[in-house]
C-alpha cells in the first residue's frame, strides 16, 4: 500500500512536471526537487524497478501457481520506470536538477548507458518494435486499464514496447546530462568517456537509427509513443529524437575537457569518422552547430590526437545498482514467490479500491490537457466525441463502435466505476 501511495505521488509529479513545462512554470517543482532532495530518491527507486524487471518479473511470468485474477498490479509497476524517466527527462533540463543528483549521477549515467546499448542492439539485429494493444499516451499517462485481464504472456510483450520508449526517454535525460559537461564531477566524465565510451554508442544510433524503419516500402518514424508513415518531403527532416543524438555528441566531443580525456585511438578514430557520411548540407541548415562538429572531424581525419593523461585519483563508481544484486543475490524465485502471495494476488475488494485510486489520480482535464491529439474511437480510430458515461475512460465514434467493444471493455470499466 504505501508502495502505490508513492506510485501515485509520482504519477502526479511526472503530470504537474508535463503540463508545467508546456506553460513555462516549472521553476517552483525543480525548486523543491532540489530543496527536499529528491532527485537522488528518483534515482534509486528507477534502478530498483529496472531489476525488478529484470530478475524478478521473469520468474512470476514462469511461476506454476501464479494465475492473477488481474496482472493489472503487475502493470502498475512495470509502468513505474516510465513514469519515473518521464519525470527525470522533464526536469533534467536545468542546471540545477543535474547538480542536485550529486553521487547517484553515476548511478544514472550507467542507466542510460544499459538502455542505449539494448536500442542500440535492436537496431543493428534489425529487431523493430512492434506496437501492441497500449493507447500511445500510455508512456506518459497510462489512464487506459488494458492491462487489467491479459496473460503474464501478453504483459511481457507490452513490456518490450515500454522498454523501447523508455529508452527513448533515457536517450533524453543522457542528452541533458551531457549539457552539463562543464559541471560534473570528474568520475562522471571518465565514467562516460571511457567506461563506457558513450560517444561511439552514440555513432552506432546515428547509424542504425532504431526510431526509423521501412515497411511496404514506406518510411516510418517514432514520434510520440507511435509510429508515423513519412511523406517524401519530410525524410530528410530531423527529428526530436535525431536532435538528441547530434546534441549529445556536441557535447561530447567538443569541449576542451571531454578532448582532454577522451581517448582518440584507432578505433575510436576510425568510428567517429563515420559521422562525415551523415553531415549533409540539409542536416547542418536544420542544426547549424554541426559545423563546428564537421571542423572538428576534419581536424581528426589528418591528425592524431595526444593520448589522454592518466592522472592518478581516486575515482567513484555506482553503488546503487551493485548493492541491490548483491543484497538480493540468490533470493530473486523467494522474492517473486512471496509477492504473488502478498502483493500480486489481491482480492476483488483490493482490486476494486486500486483501480478506484488509480482513476483518481488523474484528472480528465488534466489528461486531455496532456494528450498530444484529439480523443480517437476506441474501435475505428476516427475522431470521437462520445465517451463511456461509467468510468469516462474510453472514447467512441458512435454508439455502435461502443456496443462492439463493451465485452472486452467490461472488466476494465466494472472496476473503475
Amino acid at each position: 500500500r504505501r508502495w502505490l501511495q508513492q506510485h501515485e505521488s509520482v504519477e502526479k509529479l511526472n503530470m504537474h512536471a508535463i503540463l508545467s513545462a508546456s506553460t513555462g512554470q516549472d521553476q517552483l517543482l525543480t525548486e523543491l526537487l532540489v530543496a527536499y532532495a529528491k532527485i537522488p530518491v528518483l534515482i534509486g527507486e528507477l534502478i530498483s524497478v529496472e531489476i525488478w524487471k529484470h530478475k524478478i518479473f521473469p520468474v512470476l511470468c514462469r511461476l506454476e501457481d501464479f494465475k492473477p485474477r488481474s496482472t493489472f498490479p503487475i502493470y502498475v509497476v512495470l509502468h513505474h520506470e516510465a513514469s519515473i524517466v518521464n519525470l527525470l527527462e522533464t526536469v533534467f533540463f536545468y542546471k540545477e536538477i543535474c547538480e542536485s543528483a550529486e553521487d547517484s549521477i553515476l548511478d544514472l549515467i550507467d542507466y542510460c548507458h544499459r538502455k542505449l546499448t539494448l536500442l542500440a542492439a535492436r537496431s543493428v539485429n534489425g529487431q523493430t518494435v512492434k506496437p501492441v494493444e497500449l493507447h500511445p499516451e500510455d508512456l506518459a499517462s497510462p489512464s487506459s486499464m488494458q492491462a487489467v485481464l491479459v496473460p503474464p504472456q501478453e504483459l511481457q510483450k507490452q513490456a518490450e514496447t515500454m522498454e523501447f520508449e523508455i529508452s527513448l526517454k533515457a536517450l533524453s535525460v543522457l542528452r541533458f546530462i551531457t549539457d552539463q559537461v562543464e559541471s560534473l564531477p570528474l568520475s562522471a566524465l571518465t565514467r562516460m568517456l571511457n567506461t563506457h565510451n558513450l560517444p561511439c554508442l552514440l555513432v552506432e544510433l546515428v547509424e542504425h537509427c532504431p526510431w526509423s524503419c521501412r515497411e511496404a516500402g514506406k518510411l516510418k518514424k517514432f514520434e510520440n509513443g507511435a509510429w508515423h508513415v513519412v511523406p517524401p518531403e519530410d525524410q530528410v527532416k530531423m527529428t526530436k529524437l535525431d536532435g538528441q543524438v547530434w546534441l549529445a555528441l556536441l557535447n561530447l566531443l567538443l569541449s576542451p575537457e571531454c578532448q582532454r580525456k577522451y581517448h582518440f585511438d584507432g578505433f575510436n578514430k576510425s568510428q567517429l569518422l563515420k559521422l562525415r557520411a551523415f553531415l549533409t548540407d540539409v542536416l547542418i541548415d536544420q542544426l547549424p552547430n554541426l559545423v563546428e562538429m564537421q571542423r572538428f572531424l576534419s581536424h581528426l581525419a589528418v591528425t592524431e590526437p595526444a593520448p589522454p593523461k592518466k592522472d592518478l585519483v581516486l575515482e567513484q563508481v555506482p553503488v546503487i545498482w551493485d548493492h541491490i544484486l548483491k543484497k538480493n543475490a540468490g533470493k530473486w524465485e523467494a522474492i517473486a514467490k512471496h509477492q504473488v502471495k502478498r502483493v500480486f494476488s489481491p482480492t476483488e475488494e483490493e482490486l476494486k479500491l486500486q483501480a478506484r485510486r488509480w482513476a483518481q489520480t488523474y484528472s480528465l482535464d488534466m489528461m486531455e490537457a496532456l494528450a498530444p491529439d484529439k480523443p480517437r474511437c476506441r474501435v475505428c480510430g476516427v475522431e470521437a466525441a462520445k465517451r463511456c458515461s461509467r468510468c469516462r475512460n474510453e472514447w467512441y465514434c458512435t454508439r455502435a463502435c461502443q456496443v462492439q467493444h463493451w465485452q472486452k471493455h467490461k472488466a476494465a470499466c466494472n472496476l473503475m466505476a
